[in-house]
C-alpha cells in the first residue's frame, strides 16, 4: 500500500517537476505525431535561443574564454554556424554551400551574428522542405568518423541536438558574464 501511494504521489508530481525544467518552448506543442513537424519545431526553438544569445553578449566579450583551453564565444558560435551548414546540406543531399571556417576566421560580433543567422536561415529552408513523406529518405553522411547513410530526419535531429549541446556552452559563457540566457529570461519575464 505504501508503495502504491508513493508511486501515485510521484506520478502526480511529475508534471510540475517537468514544467519547472523546460524552457518557454512549450514542449507539448513542439512534439507532435509528425516527425517533420517535430524536427522543425525543435529547430525553431533552438534557433531563437542561439540568435538571441548571440545578440545578448556584448561585442567586447566575443573574445571571452572561460578557460584558455576552450573556444572563445565567437569561436563557439562560428563552430555552430559551420555545423549548421554542414548538417543541413547533408540532410538536403547537396554539397555544403560554404567552405568558410567561421570558427577561425570570424571574430567580431557583427560578423559572427551574420554568419550564424545566415547558417540558420539556410537550415530553415531544409527543415521546411522536410515532410513526413521524405523524412525517412536515405541521405549520405560523411564525417571524421567515416561515411555511411542515415535518414534526412535523423541528420536534422542530430543538428538540433548539436545546437542544443552548444547552447548549453553558450549559457555558461553568458552566466559567467552576468547575463541571463534568453531562454531563462523569457520564462522569468520582466522584472
Amino acid at each position: 500500500m505504501r508503495q502504491a501511494i508513493a508511486l501515485l504521489v510521484a506520478f502526480l508530481a511529475m508534471p510540475s517537476v517537468s514544467a519547472a525544467q523546460t524552457s518557454d518552448s512549450g514542449a507539448g506543442a513542439a512534439l507532435t505525431p509528425s516527425t517533420a513537424a517535430s524536427v522543425n519545431n525543435m529547430h525553431l526553438t533552438i534557433r531563437r535561443n542561439l540568435i538571441e544569445a548571440a545578440g545578448a553578449m556584448p561585442a567586447a566579450d566575443y573574445s571571452f574564454k572561460p578557460t584558455p583551453q576552450v573556444r572563445s564565444f565567437a569561436e563557439l558560435l562560428g563552430h555552430v554556424a559551420f555545423a549548421n551548414y554542414y548538417f543541413c546540406s547533408m540532410a538536403k543531399g547537396e554539397p555544403i554551400p560554404t567552405t568558410v571556417n567561421f570558427e577561425r576566421t570570424v571574430t567580431d560580433k557583427p560578423g559572427v551574428v551574420k554568419a550564424l543567422g545566415d547558417a540558420l536561415t539556410y537550415c530553415d529552408g531544409v527543415f521546411k522542405e522536410t515532410t513526413d513523406a521524405n523524412a525517412n529518405q536515405l541521405v549520405k553522411i560523411a564525417g571524421p568518423g567515416g561515411s555511411g547513410q542515415s535518414t534526412r530526419a535523423l541528420v536534422l535531429m542530430f543538428n538540433t541536438t548539436h545546437n542544443n549541446e552548444h547552447y548549453g556552452n553558450v549559457i555558461l559563457y553568458l552566466r559567467l558574464k552576468g547575463i541571463v540566457p534568453p531562454s531563462t529570461a523569457r520564462v522569468q519575464g520582466p522584472k
